[in-house]
């Protein structure tokens, strides 16, 4: 099919939408989109002054913010490639990924700059402050007259007025490199993955015929995910400045309390979660108030369904309650959450992707979306299962399409490994897909533990039950020879209110043990667990690393 070129959207939201908010720092300075255009080109220059040509590599490290986004918009409509890295990686890891990735220019908070090494990143030519666009650091001449004489070029180049019809961008092809996105994912070797244009058109366009009645110039959203991942920049930023909305960054980290107030000023009309997001307000703000005399009354004919409109309006008001639907991934949801939500009649759909999908995979609107499944297939996407039996036997899920990636960056072994010959996309993860198309997650195949008698153990599945027995914040399941143990972080903060020890916790850790066991074949049995001091650390999209987990002592 005939892709359009992506900036030519870029172009149009900002020549269309000229005189509206495009960009906040939430509780910050705004953007409109003539500002940002103003960015772009002065970007544009400093890009062109510097000898950065299309094609090469432009990396962006720091928190989210309106300046990171109009850098990065400035990477991709000059025609470089753009490289955004998590501000939350370790120093090493930064200067690893912006070496191997041959970045020409790095743009970077302060805070950021200050943990780094600027003779660890020899073949970067230029370091430039991601606020104010002051240099850092400046390994060329060319460099440092561009920043130096930006004013002066930019009043040569434009010495009337700044207007829309002077915004002109890189025509993208569709298999043109747009972006290197480097997946920590819970595997301790990252890779970069190379996003063309037509993925970022597609996911777009994907965007657009689901949620784009919804997303109309002048409507707010709240960007509460790292833009260095794929999932926010697609679903919190692309689409929603391409649809001439305006969009609020939260420049800090998303703690319940700051998350909640922001969704109750900014009102968005979409808002796009992980799960951890959703099951930390149903815990600590809905199921409290629901106690057992509320869940009688929950079961009541007419009386029970105002009791849960009730119990959904609170949701929805404490979501800012302008909101079309609440848009949940980057992790498995737990079931009794979703069961609740579901009753309730909550306007949630759960979706699919990964970053080599740039990122969506699977999709279905709120009023068509089966429980327990993550949707159907995206648009101009294909997805099987590779089992014998898909909607019964649990197989690899497999991609092909659009939006699948061109490949890891310098890494032909492992592209080989993960894009077959005829295309499909091996995700590593596993699922069942039903005769209707829902595809239903059913772990990741790397994290599958082998049974002693050959079961296959999915620890997702354990720990989903684990996470709702008596004060256990999170769970992770391992492995020691041929016996399952269960590692927890217990909810701290509800033991302390409770006046519990921790011999009282190790008691209660034993009961939940017991009760376990009982909802579990044997084979999935705990034969023990072991208490954690500290939450478990995290991948960006906030599922465990479990590879520092698998040989704790027991």
């Amino acid at each position: 099919m005939n892709v359009p070129s992506f900036n030519a959207c870029i172009e149009k939201s900002i020549k269309d939408n000229w005189n509206l908010d495009a960009l906040s720092d939430y509780k910050g300075a705004t953007m409109q989109y003539k500002d940002v255009a103003r960015v772009i080109e002065k970007l544009h220059i400093i890009f062109e002054y510097s000898g950065v040509r299309p094609g090469d590599k432009v990396a962006l490290c720091d928190k989210n913010s309106a300046h990171w986004g109009a850098a990065f918009l400035a990477v991709l409509t000059y025609g470089a490639v753009a490289v955004p890295i998590l501000h939350e990686f370790k120093a090493d890891q930064i200067h690893n990924i912006v070496n191997h990735s041959e970045a020409k220019l790095l743009f970077v908070g302060e805070q950021i700059w200050k943990q780094l090494d600027e003779n660890a990143i020899p073949d970067v030519e230029g370091v430039i402050n991601i606020i104010d666009y002051s240099l850092f650091v400046s390994r060329t001449d060319k460099v440092v007259y561009a920043r130096e004489n930006l004013n002066r070029l930019f009043g040569e180049k434009f010495p009337k007025f700044f207007r829309p019809n002077h915004v002109s961008y890189h025509v993208d092809q569709p298999e043109e490199l747009a972006v290197i996105n480097y997946t920590s994912g819970t595997t301790s070797f990252s890779k970069g993955v190379m996003i063309p244009y037509r993925a970022l058109w597609s996911n777009y366009a994907f965007a657009q015929g689901a949620l784009g009645e919804h997303c109309t110039p002048g409507t707010s959203v709240l960007s509460m995910l790292p833009m260095a991942h794929m999932y926010g920049m697609a679903f919190e930023f692309i689409f929603e400045f391409c649809q001439g909305c305006h969009v609020y960054f939260l420049t800090k980290m998303p703690t319940p309390k700051l998350l909640l107030a922001a969704l109750a000023d900014v009102k968005p009309v979409i808002v796009i979660a992980v799960p951890l997001i959703i099951e930390k307000i149903v815990r600590k703000a809905v199921w409290p108030k629901v106690n057992s005399k509320v869940k009688m009354l929950m079961k009541l004919p007419v009386i029970g369904q105002k009791v849960k409109d009730r119990i959904r309006e609170t949701m929805r008001e404490a979501l800012g309650g302008n909101y079309y639907e609440v848009i949940i991934g980057g992790a498995a949801l737990n079931h009794e959450v979703e069961a609740f939500l579901k009753d309730i009649g909550f306007n949630y759909t759960v979706g699919y992707g990964t970053t080599e999908c740039a990122p969506i995979i699977a999709y279905q609107d709120w009023k068509t979306f089966r429980e327990g499944s993550c949707g159907k297939a995206a648009p101009r996407l294909e997805v099987k299962i590779d089992s014998k039996d898909p909607a019964n036997e649990v197989g690899e899920i497999l991609v092909r399409g659009m939006n699948v990636m061109l490949g890891y960056f310098k890494n032909e072994e492992a592209t080989a490994e993960t894009i077959d010959a005829q295309g499909w996309y091996h995700t590593g993860d596993l699922g069942l897909l039903d005769e209707d198309g829902n595809l239903f997650i059913k772990g990741r195949s790397k994290n599958m533990l082998l049974g002693a008698s050959g079961q296959n153990i999915y620890p997702e599945e354990i720990e989903d039950k684990l996470n709702n027995l008596t004060l256990v914040a999170e769970s992770l399941v391992i492995q020691r020879n041929e016996k399952l143990y269960g590692l927890v972080y217990p909810d701290f903060e509800e033991a302390a209110k409770l006046g519990l020890q921790e011999a009282d916790l190790v008691q209660i850790m034993e009961q939940n043990r017991q009760e376990l066991n009982a909802m579990v074949p044997g084979y999935s049995q705990l034969s023990g667990i072991k208490i954690y001091k500290e939450e478990f650390e995290k991948t960006p999209k906030k599922s465990i690393k479990r590879f520092l987990y698998t040989d704790v002592e027991i």
